[in-house]
């Protein structure tokens, strides 16, 4: 506890966040971008022990961090998690019928 003028705080920050050059937000030191652990969060209701558990080489600072991180962010990255759910669908839609389909109606149909 600070009790006289002087004495220093000291703050510390740690994000374990780093953007690449394209604007991506990664888990420092590691190669598993932010919008990964969101996505187990959003798509799994999973808590951040939980995600640990699916990435045991993230600390829970680090998971801690992504999903803060996240929230800060939140907007933006919800955005390119919609761009990327249509970037999906579209390719789907445009492809064509792949031949393991193609082949397998045709056995389905000479039963």
């Amino acid at each position: 506890m600070l009790n006289s003028s002087s004495e220093k705080a000291t703050v510390v920050t740690t994000t374990h966040i780093r953007l690449d050059e394209h604007g991506v937000a990664w888990i420092d030191n590691t190669r598993v971008k932010v919008i990964e652990v969101v996505l187990d969060k959003l798509t799994h209701g999973s808590s951040p022990e939980e995600i640990h558990f699916q990435y045991p080489h993230l600390s829970l600072a680090q998971i801690h961090a992504a999903l803060s991180y996240y929230y800060e962010h939140q907007a933006e990255l919800e955005a390119e998690i919609q761009r990327r759910w249509q970037a999906v669908n579209a390719m789907a839609a445009q492809e064509e019928e792949s031949p393991l389909h193609a082949r397998l109606r045709s056995l389905r149909q000479s039963l």
